[in-house]
């Protein structure tokens, strides 16, 4: 784990406190040096998501991770749910899609 993932792991366990979180550095799927924190996925299941649009919820999540927005990181893929909502989609987010930027457009 690099430190980009590893600060956005601990400003999301600190501030909401996830019943499940999973932060996965998905850079290596995208035309970037090798190593390079630039790309994440980010699945966070929260009581504090309870009655917040989605919206509302992804808004939260990017002025938390401001900084890390403003430097190094490029995309950030947000699944937010609720227990509950976790419960239904049976603890899965869907995979993100293929990169079709720079070197790997087809």
């Amino acid at each position: 784990m690099g430190p980009i993932e590893t600060t956005i792991t601990e400003k999301l366990t600190e501030q909401c406190s996830p019943a499940v979180l999973q932060v996965t550095n998905e850079s290596y799927m995208h035309s970037v040096p090798l190593g390079s924190e630039s790309h994440f996925k980010v699945v966070v299941v929260s009581d504090q998501f309870v009655g917040k649009p989605l919206v509302q919820r992804h808004r939260a999540i990017y002025a938390l991770l401001a900084d890390e927005l403003k430097g190094p990181v490029h995309a950030l893929a947000l699944h937010t749910y609720t227990d509950s909502e976790w419960s239904v989609n049976q603890g899965g987010a869907p995979d993100s899609p293929n990169c079709l930027g720079g070197s790997k457009a087809g």
